[in-house]
């Protein structure tokens, strides 16, 4: 997708329902960003840290109950680091509870023309009922983009320091990709490995959206090659190609797949899931 135009230069199954898994973490911090340009927040603020931040499973910092982290530090941490449990902690910060904090992420999420996309946490952890599209995904990324440009380098940061420790950012493209300067990856097991990325050649910025790639090798090389297909497009403003036939998507093997659609895809009602599909482990990016 050109980002200025939101014209897309390449498509498959844009809106087929997918877990978001850390991919989530951008719509938070969409929030945080807007808390702070309306002064709700400040980013030298302390946030606590409440027990049931502090119980999130991985990825996170393991920050103690009762201890605190500023607003900036917050930022950080969920960009680079991918904090679970500091996701949590900004979500009760803005919302007072984190379920609340997932409705008005839904409703914000509406209002900016994600259409069918709803969260139910702050983080991305496994939750059957929380689910986007690519293409909501990508709306997201622009209206970032759009919004907070003086936010965004949050995500092309390439490590994050929390006390004697070093964190790197997940999205490897940002040190071998030519422009690539953000944003978010995300996987759990039932979502596959996830990345939503931006880069910028020429004066042309470009935004792409994979979900569930089998391997975060994989996904990173069929970003690169979508963007590759997208360069020469946007440059020369063709008309965009009829996308290839969509292939059928499998939660359970996270079958490779490219980020979004020119035609409408039905949405189709959320398949019924084994709890087995939720043994997902340590949560990534």
């Amino acid at each position: 997708m050109d980002a200025d135009t939101g014209q897309v230069f390449f498509a498959r199954n844009a809106d087929a329902r997918r877990y978001p898994a850390s991919l989530t973490k951008i719509m938070t911090l969409f929030m945080v960003f807007e808390a702070l340009d309306t002064g709700k927040l400040s980013l030298d603020q302390p946030l606590q840290v409440s027990r049931r931040a502090a119980g999130q499973p991985p990825s996170k910092l393991g920050l103690k109950v009762g201890s605190a982290i500023t607003v900036g530090e917050a930022i950080n941490a969920l960009s680079v680091k991918s904090a679970n449990d500091v996701a949590t902690i900004v979500s009760e910060a803005i919302g007072g509870t984190e379920s609340n904090f997932a409705r008005l992420m839904t409703k914000r999420a509406r209002a900016i023309g994600m259409k069918n996309t709803t969260f139910k946490n702050a983080s991305g952890l496994p939750n059957r009922r929380q689910r986007t599209t690519a293409r909501d995904m990508a709306t997201l990324a622009r209206e970032m983009l759009k919004r907070f440009p003086h936010y965004y380098s949050h995500f092309s940061e390439l490590t994050y320091q929390h006390g004697k420790r070093s964190y790197r950012n997940h999205n490897k493209l940002l040190r071998s990709y030519e422009g690539m300067d953000g944003i978010k990856t995300g996987y759990i097991n039932a979502s596959g490995f996830n990345l939503v990325a931006s880069a910028k050649r020429d004066g042309v910025r470009l935004i792409g959206v994979v979900f569930g790639g089998k391997t975060g090798r994989s996904r990173d090389a069929h970003m690169v090659s979508i963007l590759n297909k997208s360069w020469a497009r946007a440059r020369t403003s063709s008309t965009v190609s009829a996308a290839p036939a969509p292939r059928p998507f499998s939660l359970k093997t996270g079958t490779d797949q490219s980020s979004l659609e020119i035609a409408e895809i039905p949405i189709e009602p959320a398949p019924a899931q084994s709890t087995t599909e939720f043994e997902w482990g340590v949560q990534i990016g």
